[in-house]
């Protein structure tokens, strides 16, 4: 509503995209725990999961989900070659200045993936992870979000498995790192690539069935396959590091215990 009124009104001043910036950071706010009523005050805090993370465990996770991202966008090309599938129709901007083109687009990618990542991976899923195993957790996480997904993109297999990967992939970073502020950069990074990138060209990618496969079919599946290996060891990787910090903690804890009882 804020855009088509900004476009209609005066679309070479972006002023939308200022007021949804406010009305985002109120919202981060309170998730977070702060203003009343202070008796969830601690518990909003708590749900969110806007964790800090070292500077090692954010950075690779970082560097896996954004070679995840490089994976699925070949994984998004070859199935929309292989399967017919709807394609998105963005808006027309070409008659709109593009400090207002840049503003939306942006402030677009920014709405989805704080709104996912506060409801979905912090919310929902860390709620989850205090009652269920982390694997379980992350599935029954990316299940919910799926039919959400599939009604702006449609119902068709190729779309619903993608998405699933997405979101698997967005909770095991949420999982893992105990915080969503990873995952929040990588899905802000995926939809940019997405919007600029792959999803413009959508409406002319044809059917491998019509054309055959050309060379650059290959190239997206090579990119499939390559950077979603490194992306799977990179989470092998951030696993192993915080499982063990997190052991190294547990231990500490037990030596702080001990050594108190023996004090008292």
């Amino acid at each position: 509503m804020l855009l088509i009124t900004n476009l209609r009104t005066t679309p070479g001043i972006p002023w939308s995209v200022v007021v949804m910036g406010g009305v985002l950071w109120l919202m981060w706010q309170y998730l977070n725990g702060r203003w009343g009523p202070r008796s969830t005050s601690e518990r909003r805090h708590r749900l969110l999961r806007a964790n800090p993370v070292s500077r090692s465990v954010f950075t690779l996770a970082v560097i896996a989900g954004v070679l995840g991202v490089v994976a699925l966008a070949g994984l998004w090309i070859v199935l929309s070659q292989l399967v017919k599938t709807p394609s998105h129709i963005l808006p027309e901007f070409s008659k709109y200045p593009l400090v207002t083109v840049i503003a939306v687009v942006v402030m677009a990618c920014l709405v989805s993936s704080v709104a996912e990542e506060a409801s979905v991976r912090g919310y929902f899923q860390g709620y989850l992870e205090r009652n269920l195993s982390g694997p379980a957790a992350i599935l029954i996480s990316s299940l919910l979000i799926a039919p959400g997904h599939s009604l702006t993109q449609g119902f068709v297999w190729p779309t619903i498995l993608f998405y699933f990967l997405v979101d698997m992939m967005l909770g095991t970073t949420a999982y893992l790192t105990k915080s969503i502020l990873p995952g929040l950069v990588v899905h802000i990074a995926g939809l940019l690539t997405f919007f600029t990138l792959v999803w413009p060209h959508d409406a002319v990618r044809p059917l491998v069935r019509d054309v055959g496969a050309g060379a650059w079919f290959w190239v997206h599946l090579a990119q499939t396959v390559v950077c979603g290996a490194f992306a799977i060891m990179a989470f092998q990787r951030l696993t192993r590091i915080t499982r063990g910090r997190r052991a190294g903690a547990v231990r500490s804890n037990s030596l702080h215990r001990s050594a108190g009882q023996r004090a008292s």
